[in-house]
């Protein structure tokens, strides 16, 4: 299925195709080298004061973690995403050594989510950020230390035919994408 993009003005490829299925092939096993891959692309974010707050956590399909991030996943996600190749849990720090906030921390894990997400794509696979998460479950089972906080799941395969789903995850998978459009966030600083 495609879904690229209907830009105002010309984007990257790789951005204007990526989108976020929720259908994933339950056959297909990622390799080593593609998780290393997505993990590389993320570790090269920028982030304020080369902080690198993020932290990934990773499961593989069939692996007692990934059982353990599923059972951290809000309803309507634990339905869809256990046939996804891998989960990855995004967590950050957040106190420098000297015990002052990370303020820009949550920033620098986005923009390395991000970059996570546009590797996988250029690599032939998909991704779905999950927010619906059960915050403390997840924390436990990934057994994070104090002053680090989880903030989002992501889902990493090849996807499939969005027949394979059923019910609302059918008709998310199906509908275009669609954005604000520019004038709508763009802020021109006008009253």
């Amino acid at each position: 299925m495609s879904k690229t993009a209907i830009t105002a003005a010309p984007i990257l490829p790789v951005l204007a195709e990526r989108w976020s299925p929720r259908a994933y092939d339950a056959t297909h096993e990622i390799s080593q080298h593609e998780l290393l891959s997505v993990l590389e692309a993320a570790r090269w974010a920028p982030s304020g004061n080369n902080t690198q707050p993020w932290r990934f956590s990773v499961a593989t399909r069939g692996t007692d973690l990934f059982e353990k991030i599923r059972s951290g996943l809000g309803g309507f996600n634990a339905a869809w995403s256990p046939n996804a190749s891998a989960y990855i849990a995004v967590s950050v720090t957040t106190h420098h050594a000297d015990g002052s906030p990370v303020k820009s921390a949550k920033f620098d894990a986005g923009l390395a989510t991000s970059q996570l997400v546009i590797q996988a794509h250029e690599l032939g696979l998909h991704a779905h950020i999950m927010g619906g998460i059960e915050h403390q479950v997840l924390t436990e089972a990934l057994e994070l230390p104090a002053g680090v906080e989880i903030l989002v799941v992501i889902t990493l395969g090849k996807v499939a035919p969005a027949t394979s789903l059923e019910g609302p995850a059918y008709e998310r998978e199906i509908a275009p994408r669609t954005r604000l459009e520019l004038d709508e966030i763009v802020l021109t600083g006008k009253p």
